[in-house]
């Protein structure tokens, strides 16, 4: 049976979980909202996870204090173990990444992306990320070293290790020499911006959005949902289209062919009422051009201009369906054919 010490000691300990969980539950977001109140889902999560943080790092910052009014068997006293250093090292690493995340939030929802020009905040997102990429990274370097600094095995291998290190850092580098180089491409990519979040690319051949900027890969989203994964360096080394690198207002274009017997002018008079008509043009360009004569038809080019590339390519289908339907109710003959002239020779039979 334990004796009463023991039993006041554990009591202490149960009262301190429970407390530290319901305060973090419900009185602490309470408090949190008067300097910050999550306007996003995202930002809630990250709110969500520091508090879980939180409720064992309360737990684990008052347990000394227990301990020294309430001082409890031997066998139950961890504090001056190495185990309690180690979970105290992981807590406070926890809690730190947790806070950074919720800074992030704190910082990047004073701007928002549900803009037509959203060049800036798409700059800051792709920094920020970045940024906090490589801080949570030191941070569990230190956390890592500081956990090895409390074992006496670990330091004898760290001294071993030094006199080889030269060896080493060649084998190392040979083999990391890709990883490395990613790295640095990282950073490039994060400074000189070649691509931020959420910027409208082309790459291999295939039209997406860039949906992640980790630090040695990029991941691109798909038109239809498909994800293309490719090495951060990629963006460095190769070409691409960028569609929304200054401005996400772009230009369409509609190639049509037709009779030559079409007048251009009327399908130049079409195409204006078209665009009037509808809120995906932003009425800044509009043309029609005969680009093309050949044998059989002429090609005509229309370009019309939208506020970003979803748009713009909605814009063009819509005007493709339009001017269809003009040619094929009011104009048949212009749409293209294929002519053949056939001559009968008739030649008098001498008898």
């Amino acid at each position: 049976m334990f004796n009463k010490p023991t039993l006041l000691f554990l009591g202490a300990c149960i009262g301190l979980l429970i407390f530290s969980h319901f305060f973090m539950e419900f009185a602490f977001p309470k408090l949190l909202r008067l300097f910050y109140k999550p306007g996003t889902r995202k930002g809630k999560q990250s709110m969500n996870k520091f508090s879980k943080a939180l409720k064992w790092g309360i737990f684990l910052a008052i347990y000394p204090l227990i301990g020294y009014y309430l001082p409890p068997p031997a066998s139950l006293n961890i504090v001056q173990e190495r185990l309690f250093i180690v979970l105290a090292i992981v807590l406070f690493t926890w809690i730190i990444i947790e806070l950074s995340n919720v800074l992030r939030y704190i910082f990047l929802e004073k701007y928002t992306f549900d803009k037509e020009d959203n060049l800036r905040e798409r700059r800051l997102v792709t920094q920020v990320a970045f940024i906090r990429k490589i801080f949570i990274i030191g941070v569990v370097v230190i956390a890592f070293a500081s956990i090895l600094m409390n074992f006496e095995s670990a330091r004898r291998i760290g001294t071993g290790l030094l006199t080889s290190a030269g060896i080493m850092g060649i084998i190392i580098g040979f083999a990391a020499q890709k990883s490395i180089a990613n790295l640095l491409a990282g950073f490039q990519i994060a400074f000189t911006q070649p691509i931020r979040i959420d910027d409208v690319v082309v790459v291999e051949g295939e039209w997406g959005k860039i949906e992640e900027i980790n630090l040695t890969y990029v991941v691109v989203q798909i038109w239809d949902q498909r994800r293309l994964v490719l090495p951060i360096n990629y963006f460095i080394e190769k070409p691409f289209q960028n569609w929304t690198r200054t401005t996400a207002a772009i230009w369409g274009t509609v190639f049509i062919y037709v009779d030559p017997t079409v007048d251009v002018g009327e399908l130049k008079s079409k195409l204006k009422e078209i665009l009037d008509a509808t809120p995906l043009w932003d009425k800044k360009v509009q043309v029609l051009q005969v680009t093309d004569w050949t044998e059989k038809t002429i090609e005509l080019r229309c370009l019309m201009s939208a506020r970003d590339s979803p748009t713009a390519f909605d814009l063009r289908c819509l005007v493709r369906e339009k001017l269809l339907e003009f040619l094929q109710k009011n104009h048949p003959e212009t749409l293209p054919k294929t002519r053949v002239l056939m001559e009968k020779e008739t030649a008098e039979i001498k008898k």
